[in-house]
């Protein structure tokens, strides 16, 4: 990875939990309905990856997203996620009852998402992220724009940011090589 700006070097280092947005952050944003009224969403394994090896670091993950689908549920279940907020349309008090859980301040949270309902979180967490396809007004809240698409590696691109950050990238990639 390249170095990161200071900014956002102070801010990442900071990170103890990780919140996400779903759709338009771990999915490209698009819905699909079968006819038996089923979504089917698609999750990229490097997202996956990328967050267990954050949790494995010692960073606490999370997701408050204002829908309701299994599919979710399941990768949850799959990458043990620590918290999960599903079916929220006041982002803001759910964002206050996670820290309340998770014991951190909000300058250790970090959040990622896509738009304008994800303001209440982004505009007080310590690093605000967003996706290159995010609207205008949730990138312009953003101190970190991801280079990959959502549903397409921008999770992993924020974990190794994190964890870059913190000196434990470098030590957690080896594992891979030695």
């Amino acid at each position: 990875m390249n170095p990161l700006p200071p900014e956002i070097q102070a801010r990442a280092a900071k990170i103890k939990l990780l919140v996400l947005d779903v759709d338009g952050v771990l999915t490209d944003g698009r819905i699909y309905i079968r006819d038996t009224g089923e979504e089917i969403k698609a999750f990229h394994t490097l997202d996956g990856h990328g967050l267990k090896m954050l949790q494995a670091s010692g960073v606490q993950t999370a997701i408050i997203t204002g829908r309701d689908a299994p599919s979710v549920g399941l990768r949850v279940k799959q990458l043990g996620i620590n918290h999960y907020f599903k079916g929220i349309h006041d982002k803001r008090a759910a964002y206050a009852e996670l820290r309340a859980a998770a014991g951190v301040e909000e300058d250790e949270c970090a959040f990622v998402g896509d738009d304008v309902v994800d303001l209440p979180v982004m505009v007080r967490c310590g690093l605000p992220v967003a996706v290159p396809q995010a609207h205008w007004f949730a990138r312009q809240h953003a101190v970190y724009v991801t280079s990959r698409d959502a549903g397409k590696g921008a999770v992993r691109e924020v974990c190794d940011l994190i964890m870059q950050a913190q000196g434990t990238l470098e030590p957690a990639l080896n594992r891979y090589i030695a």
